[in-house]
């Protein structure tokens, strides 16, 4: 069953095979309200590149969350390459809960456009940095103001009560 597409644009006919119109290269769509009858899951799957698709799957990132990951295969996907979301072997959380650590895992065809996506470099294993919560600076000044009250209030011990 060969699907029509249509160029939105130009309204020129395409095979079903095709993605984007050949004259000005806008992508296509069905014809007429086939679209709407489409699943979630096929109109990802029309999002991704076949080249992107070989080979065993590798490990590209790992989130802090699940919400965290699916942010990440969203961007994969807008570009293209499929990925699968994964909990690592030796977390203990139940499954249906969003929290904890989770790896983005991507076909080895995809690997260096993955990286080039989520700008992670091939050294040692990608993790997203985290951010300190507070700055250096802020942890000293805040060291030294807890100093100086601890002495503040021996001075203040020894002067007025053990007279």
């Amino acid at each position: 069953m060969a699907s029509t597409l249509v160029c939105p644009q130009c309204a020129s006919e395409h095979g079903g095979d095709e993605r984007f119109c050949g004259r000005c290269g806008m992508p296509l769509v069905h014809e007429g309200p086939a679209e709407a009858r489409r699943s979630e899951r096929q109109r990802r799957a029309r999002k991704i590149r076949p080249e992107y698709a070989q080979g065993p799957l590798v490990r590209v990132i790992g989130a802090r969350n699940q919400p965290e990951a699916e942010f990440l295969a969203g961007m994969l996907l807008e570009e293209g390459i499929p990925s699968l979301l994964r909990r690592p072997a030796a977390f203990d959380v139940p499954d249906f809960m969003a929290s904890g650590p989770r790896d983005v895992l991507v076909p080895q065809s995809a690997l260096a456009a993955a990286r080039d996506v989520l700008l992670v470099g091939e050294g040692s294993p990608p993790r997203i940095p985290r951010t300190p919560e507070r700055p250096r600076a802020a942890r000293i000044a805040l060291a030294a103001l807890f100093a100086i009250s601890v002495l503040a209030t021996v001075l203040f011990m020894a002067t007025h009560v053990w007279d």
